[in-house]
């Protein structure tokens, strides 16, 4: 059985951003069964979890002697492992995993720059230029985004990892306004989120945090 960690009580509020939901997400499109082990804060920083993620993070991935880190291997893992998550043809198959590092890499670190500074240095002197110069960056982004996206469902031709690692990054402007511009992003997110898939996933982290919250 496939075993993954995630928060015990996660720090965003049941709005599935944590990235154990992405690994959800991927296990339910290809059909696997999995068992959650939450996770405290304090927990996460003990040996028995280093020894897992030496970076004392979730999720962590483990079935039989494999144990994996990191949600974009993880998930990179799963859609090598299972059909339903990657393109059988190989360019099409390489094309989907650049889509995987773009969400990732391209898109994500300034949209976590963005958070980083909200939560860390909302009381700095500096703080709005600096918010200004990071969402003008994400704006670059979501324009070159949105433009290649067009007016297709998904980033590549049939949905794939790419999409749903890019979906996952998206879902983090949610409330922001920067998404607003871009009708046709907004309606790729909206797709992703209408997968019964990710409706399982999303459901299964939110009742987490609904169990912590009433505990």
């Amino acid at each position: 059985m496939i075993t993954i960690t995630a928060f015990e009580r996660s720090p965003d509020g049941g709005k599935g951003l944590a990235r154990d939901m992405r690994v959800r997400w991927a296990l339910e499109e290809v059909g696997q069964p999995y068992e959650v082990r939450l996770l405290s804060f304090k927990a996460m920083k003990e040996p028995a979890h280093l020894a897992l993620n030496p970076f004392g993070q979730i999720p962590t991935y483990q079935e039989g002697d494999l144990t994996l880190f990191e949600s974009g291997a993880i998930v990179l893992h799963i859609a090598e492992r299972h059909a339903g998550l990657l393109p059988t043809d190989a360019n099409a198959r390489a094309r989907a995993i650049s889509w995987m590092f773009a969400a990732l890499t391209t898109m994500e670190e300034p949209i976590v720059e963005r958070e980083a500074a909200r939560y860390l240095e909302g009381d700095k002197p500096w703080f709005t230029q600096r918010l200004l110069v990071v969402e003008e960056r994400i704006r670059k982004r979501l324009r070159e985004l949105s433009n290649r996206l067009g007016d297709a469902d998904w980033l590549d031709g049939a949905f794939s990892a790419g999409d749903l690692e890019m979906v996952s990054v998206l879902l983090r402007l949610k409330g922001s306004g920067l998404l607003d511009g871009y009708p046709n992003l907004s309606a790729y997110v909206a797709c992703g989120e209408a997968r019964p898939a990710y409706k399982r996933a999303f459901d299964a982290q939110l009742a987490v945090f609904k169990a912590a919250s009433a505990g």
